[in-house]
C-alpha cells in the first residue's frame, strides 16, 4: 500500500518534469519565434522560393509614320526546379492524370524526352537540366519558344515546369530598311541603328521571387516583384518605309538588268534634310543574318564611299560662281582634249570638235575639259575649304555605324593641297571620294538656298516613361549665297531640257534639275574599265523639294550614266505624286549654253 508520503513525492516529482518539460519548450518557442525568427524564416522561404529573371521588351524601330521596322514578340524560356525533379526521380516518375480519369507513370528521362522533342533538343541534356543541380530550384531547358510551343508544353503536364517572358527581335518587313536596322544575335546588337542607338532601344531587366509548393509548381499569387523592369524606347526614323521599298525594287530591277554589283537610291527631303529613302540592293533581311553574308549588313548609301565623277562639277559651277570669278555665261573654247599648263592632259568622255561653251553649257554637256579651264581659275586652298562646307571629307551628322568620310585627295600643302593632274581631276569628281549620301547633301545644299542642314536619319527616341530624346538639330551652316544656289540650281536644268540624257530623265509637268555622273574605278595598276554610274536630282527646279541620287557600281552593260537615268526618273516620279508636290507652273528657262 502506497503511503501518502510516497504519494507526495510521485507528485512533486511529476509536477517538476511537467515543468521541465514545458520550460523546453518554451524556451525552445522563444528561441524559434523571437531569436531566431527570422533566420528560420528566411530559411524556409529559400526551401520554397524561386527567384527568376523579368525580362523588360527591347525598343521597337518605327518609321516617319509609326509602321513597325523592328519589334520585340512574347517568346518565353523554360525553366524547373531541379531539386523537385530529383526527387521524382528517385521516385521513379511521377503521375500523369489523363482526361478519361486514368493515371500514368511518367519517368524523368521520358519527360525529358518529350521535352526535347518540343524544343528540339537532345534529350539527354534536357535530363541534364532537369536533375543536375540537386539542391538548385532553379534551371534553364531551353530559351525562346514560341506560344504554340508553350502550350504544347503545357499539355504535358509535367509538374514543376515554369514559363518566363522573353522577348525576342523581330523584323515583320524583313529587308524594307534591314540595311539600316542592323539585327540582334546571341550576343546583342549585331549592326546598323540597333548599335547606335542602343542607348534609346535598351531595355533593364528586373527580377521576381515566387513560392513553389511540395511539387514544386508556383504557388498562384505568391509572385513579388524585386526588381523592376524596364522597357527600352521608340526609335522613330525619317525614313518612309513604303518609299524605302519602293526605290530598292526600283534599283533591283534596272541593277539586274544591266548586270550591276550593287546599287543605292537616295530620297532627301529638302526642307529638313531629312533622308526618306536610303535603299541598297541587294538587300538584306535582318530576320535572316544566315542566309547573307555579315560583311553584307550595313547601308553602302553610308560606307561605300566612291569617286563620284561629273555629278561634282555642280559643286565646282557653285564655287566658281560663290567667288566672283565665274558666271553661268563665262565663256570657254573647249576642244575634245586639253594639254594643262603643268604638261598634263584632261579629255572629255566622247570626242567631239573644238565647242564654244558658256559654264551652262559645260554642265550640260558634261564637258570635263570645260570644267578644269574654268574651275582651276580658283586658288586651290580656296576650293578646297568649299568642298568642307559641302560636307566631303568627313563623316555625317548621322554618323552611322561603319560610315565612311571619303577622301579628298588631299596630298600637298595648305595653298598647294593637290599634285599637278589632280587640281584639275577633282573638278570632275577623280581623285576624289564621296559616299552617295554625301551626293545628296550637295545637291541638298544648292536647292536649300546654299544652306546645308545635318542629314537626318533619326527622328527622335521615346522613352517608357514618355521623354523624348535624340531631336535633330535645325542649325544649318551656310555654304554659297541663295543667289549662287538658285542660279546653280536653273543652270542644271539644262541639263534636264537639252542634255543627251533629257529624254530619260525628263517627268512631265515638272522642272527637274540635275546631273550625271560617270566615274572609272581605280584599281591596282590604275583605273580600270569598270564604272561608277550615278544621277543626282532636284524637283521641282523653281521650289526645290526633294533630292534623288541613284548609283549603280560596276554595271557588265550600259557602262554610262544613262543606266541611272531611268531609275532617277522612277523614283523622283513616285516621289512627287506620294508627297502631291503641285506640277510646276512656268516654264524652264535656263542660260545660253553656248556663245
Amino acid at each position: 500500500m502506497t503511503t501518502p508520503r510516497r504519494s507526495r513525492h510521485r507528485l512533486a516529482l511529476a509536477i517538476v518534469v511537467v515543468f521541465a518539460v514545458v520550460g523546453v519548450f518554451a524556451v525552445r518557442l522563444v528561441d524559434i519565434q523571437l531569436v531566431r525568427a527570422d533566420q528560420l524564416t528566411s530559411d524556409a522561404l529559400n526551401k520554397r522560393a524561386v527567384v527568376t529573371p523579368t525580362y523588360a521588351a527591347r525598343g521597337g524601330i518605327v518609321d516617319t509614320n509609326g509602321v513597325v521596322l523592328a519589334a520585340s514578340v512574347n517568346r518565353y524560356d523554360v525553366a524547373v526546379s531541379p531539386a523537385n525533379f530529383v526527387k521524382m526521380d528517385a521516385a521513379g516518375g511521377f503521375g500523369v492524370v489523363a482526361k478519361d480519369g486514368t493515371k500514368t507513370t511518367v519517368t524523368v528521362m521520358q519527360a525529358a524526352t518529350e521535352l526535347a522533342t518540343l524544343t528540339k533538343q537532345d534529350p539527354a541534356t534536357v535530363y541534364q537540366s532537369l536533375t543536375k543541380n540537386p539542391t538548385s530550384n532553379y534551371a534553364l531547358v531551353t530559351k525562346s519558344v514560341d506560344l504554340a510551343t508553350r502550350r504544347a508544353i503545357e499539355k504535358l503536364k509535367i509538374p514543376g515546369i515554369v514559363f518566363q517572358l522573353h522577348p525576342k527581335r523581330v523584323y515583320p518587313n524583313g529587308a524594307v530598311a534591314g540595311n539600316l536596322t542592323g539585327y540582334m544575335n546571341t550576343e546583342g546588337p549585331g549592326g546598323g541603328l540597333e548599335v547606335t542607338e542602343k542607348k534609346c532601344l535598351a531595355s533593364t531587366d528586373g527580377s521576381s521571387t515566387y513560392e513553389q509548393g511540395a511539387d514544386g509548381v508556383q504557388i498562384p499569387g505568391s509572385a513579388v516583384t524585386t526588381k523592376a523592369s524596364v522597357p527600352g524606347g521608340t526609335l522613330k526614323l525619317a525614313l518612309d518605309s513604303d518609299l524605302d521599298w519602293f526605290s530598292t525594287q526600283a534599283i533591283a530591277e534596272q541593277g539586274t538588268a544591266i548586270g550591276a554589283q550593287s546599287g543605292t537610291a537616295i530620297v532627301l527631303r529638302v526642307k529638313d534634310f531629312h533622308i526618306m529613302a536610303a535603299a541598297d540592293w541587294p538587300a538584306v533581311d535582318p530576320n535572316n543574318i544566315d542566309g547573307s553574308a555579315v560583311a553584307n549588313f550595313g547601308s553602302l548609301a553610308f560606307s561605300a564611299a566612291y569617286e563620284p565623277g561629273s555629278v561634282f562639277k555642280a559643286m565646282s559651277a557653285a564655287i566658281l560662281l560663290d567667288t566672283g570669278i565665274g558666271s553661268p555665261t563665262m565663256q570657254a573654247t573647249v576642244p575634245s582634249r586639253w594639254t594643262t599648263p603643268e604638261g598634263g592632259f584632261v579629255r572629255d568622255a566622247i570626242g567631239h570638235p573644238t565647242q564654244q561653251l558658256t559654264l551652262t553649257g559645260v554642265l550640260q554637256n558634261s564637258s570635263n575639259v570645260g570644267i578644269s579651264m574654268l574651275g582651276s581659275k580658283v586658288p586651290e586652298d580656296v576650293r578646297l575649304a568649299y568642298m568642307k562646307k559641302f560636307g566631303l571629307g568627313q563623316r555625317t551628322a548621322v554618323d552611322f555605324l561603319g560610315e565612311q568620310s571619303g577622301s579628298l585627295g588631299v596630298s600637298g600643302s595648305a595653298a598647294k593641297p593637290w599634285d599637278d593632274q589632280s587640281k584639275y581631276n577633282v573638278l570632275y569628281g577623280q581623285g576624289v571620294s564621296a559616299t552617295a549620301l554625301q551626293v545628296a547633301q550637295i545637291f541638298g545644299t544648292l536647292g536649300n538656298g546654299g544652306v546645308k542642314l545635318p542629314l537626318t536619319l533619326v527622328e527622335s527616341c521615346t522613352k517608357a516613361d514618355g521623354t523624348v530624346t535624340d531631336l535633330p538639330s535645325a542649325t544649318g551652316t551656310r555654304v554659297v549665297t541663295e543667289n549662287t544656289a538658285k542660279t546653280v540650281v536653273n543652270m542644271l536644268e539644262s541639263v534636264i531640257q537639252g542634255g543627251e540624257l533629257s529624254q530619260a530623265v525628263k517627268i512631265p509637268g515638272y522642272r527637274v534639275a540635275g546631273k550625271s555622273g560617270t566615274a572609272e574605278v581605280a584599281g591596282p595598276g590604275g583605273y580600270t574599265s569598270d564604272r561608277i554610274v550615278s544621277f543626282a536630282g532636284i524637283a521641282p527646279a523653281e521650289d526645290p523639294q526633294y533630292v534623288v541620287v541613284v548609283t549603280y557600281t560596276k554595271p557588265a552593260t550600259m557602262k554610262s550614266s544613262a543606266a541611272a537615268a531611268p531609275t532617277f526618273k522612277k523614283i523622283m516620279s513616285q516621289v512627287l505624286t506620294k508627297y502631291r508636290v503641285p506640277p510646276s507652273t512656268t516654264p524652264s528657262t535656263y542660260p545660253a549654253t553656248t556663245w
